[in-house]
């Protein structure tokens, strides 16, 4: 292990199951199947023995992400173990990451740091999930067992730091799609659009997307959606929360796996790994923002801002002189902040925004998405060497951030990955307001319908506020027009705000 070695990328694997239950018991996917299978494909990709890797580290999956989730299958309670286990490979480092879906580009660039400190020479960095095969397990009454361990010991990382306050909480904002809504509107109301507008440009932005992925062999939903139909309301494209339909949104009903392997360059010559196989870390940046009811900014995002520009600086490029992107896009505003960061119009720019296809089309599997984005990637970039990509990874709301800009060409020295940049600015949140003006909103649909209101707001003194539509209120919220702007009043009862329109 020699201090100062050149980290590179040397494998890539992924793996896809369509098993959804209705085929029965046999060949049913788990995550641990799923990742030791996309695994042996990077294993098999860079050309070595499982052997050869000395720190192994499994994306943290959705059953283990929140607190208090129920495992219908039994529980596997050493993913890391038993996947080293199963590919042969006796690590002396196990670790179980934290939550977000940041976790791959951050994990390949705290790999390469250690690699360079000299801490490591190979890491595989793997995860997985099989949503669908569980989901249609319980559907269909059959019986899949994922009970599994293994006596190594690893790092778990737990869940990591809470991205939920109580106020949100108490005022019904407690799914992604919600926290997103309020970013998407607030992004429609900067550009002056309507309900139907907005739609339609989020439409327009994934069209192409769906494109991609219907061409990809690992998408779970390979088909080209036309934009008349990702803008358009319907039983097979419901409401969910305003302006979002079923199709603007990640799925997560998915089995796919991912996996990368980065080696010291000392140690690539060493085993022989083809030249044409190493792809370069040139750049990386991270930052993390604070809870979404607290952020200064709300059409668009602070740390995407603060992650790329810093993974730009440090491999001494500009968005201009990037070729490739794979963008997060588990709704259409985090494609809109981060083109928005790197002054890129993405309906003109004929660059590609998603390698994969993006979270709706090819699939959202959950923390590892973007295990996907770097191994689409790594082939993107060996087919035209010396070209360079960056990939964008999101975890939270917008919340922590992770981007890596990577290249065939080697650089000439390794720039170390800082830590994560931190907001200096909060907004003070306002418990009783006594009225103010609309900054942002969604409505939440069941399904009969429209069932829930909220807005962010500002006092007249400048502090945020939560609140809760009443039933006029909720109504006047679904117009066309949007409401950013207008004057409510307020009341509080029980830590929860009601608003209705001035």
């Amino acid at each position: 292990m020699a201090k100062g070695s050149m980290p590179v990328l040397v494998g890539v694997g992924q793996s896809m199951s369509e098993w959804d239950g209705t085929q029965g018991p046999d060949g049913a996917p788990s995550p641990l199947s799923l990742a030791v299978t996309a695994s042996r494909a990077a294993i098999e990709d860079a050309g070595i023995d499982a052997s050869a890797i000395d720190t192994l580290t499994f994306v943290r999956i959705f059953e283990d992400s929140v607190r208090g989730a129920k495992h219908p299958h039994g529980h596997n309670t050493n993913l890391p173990g038993t996947l080293a286990r199963d590919i042969g490979a006796k690590p002396a480092r196990l670790i179980y990451s934290d939550v977000g879906g940041q976790s791959p580009q951050a994990l390949a660039g705290e790999m390469a740091n250690r690699i360079h400190a000299g801490e490591l020479d190979v890491a595989l960095i793997a995860g997985s999930e099989a949503n669908r095969a569980s989901k249609g397990a319980l559907k269909n009454k059959v019986e899949i067992n994922w009970a599994d361990s293994d006596d190594a010991d690893y790092e778990d990382r737990g869940l990591g730091g809470e991205m939920l306050s109580r106020a949100e909480i108490k005022h019904g904002l407690v799914a992604p799609a919600f926290f997103y809504a309020l970013f998407e509107n607030a992004i429609a109301a900067r550009e002056g659009r309507t309900r139907s507008e907005q739609r339609e440009a989020m439409a327009k932005l994934f069209h192409p997307f769906s494109k991609v992925a219907s061409d990809n062999e690992y998408s779970q939903f390979p088909k080209e959606r036309s934009e008349e139909f990702l803008a358009t309301p319907s039983p097979k494209n419901y409401e969910f929360a305003d302006p979002f339909l079923k199709w603007h949104i990640a799925q997560d009903a998915v089995n796919q796996g991912a996996a990368v392997l980065i080696m010291s360059e000392d140690k690539a010559d060493e085993l022989g790994v083809a030249k044409d196989k190493r792809v370069y870390l040139h750049g990386a940046g991270e930052a993390s923002d604070d809870l979404l009811s607290l952020r200064p900014k709300l059409d668009g995002s602070w740390a995407m801002e603060q992650a790329i520009s810093r993974a730009l600086d440090q491999a001494g490029r500009t968005s201009g002189g990037i070729a490739y992107f794979d963008l997060y896009s588990c709704f259409p505003c985090a494609v809109f902040s981060s083109t928005a960061a790197m002054g890129i119009d993405p309906f003109t720019d004929e660059r590609p925004l998603t390698l994969t296809g993006g979270l709706p089309f090819f699939g959202g599997p959950g923390n590892n998405y973007s295990m996907h984005g770097l191994a689409e990637m790594a082939h993107k970039l060996r087919e035209e060497a010396g070209a360079f990509g960056l990939v964008l990874a999101n975890g939270g709301w917008m919340t922590k951030e992770a981007v890596g800009v990577w290249s065939t060409t080697r650089p000439d020295t390794f720039k170390t990955v800082e830590p994560a940049a931190k907001p200096t600015e909060q907004v003070e949140l306002d418990p009783e307001p006594s009225g103010g003006t609309v900054e942002t909103y969604t409505v939440v649909h069941g399904r009969e319908g429209p069932q829930h209101g909220v807005i962010l707001g500002r006092t007249d003194e400048g502090k945020r506020f939560i609140a809760i539509a009443d039933p006029v209120a909720l109504d006047h919220l679904r117009e066309e027009e949007s409401p950013v702007g207008a004057r409510v009043t307020t009341r509080t009862k029980d830590e929860i705000t009601h608003f209705s329109f001035a």
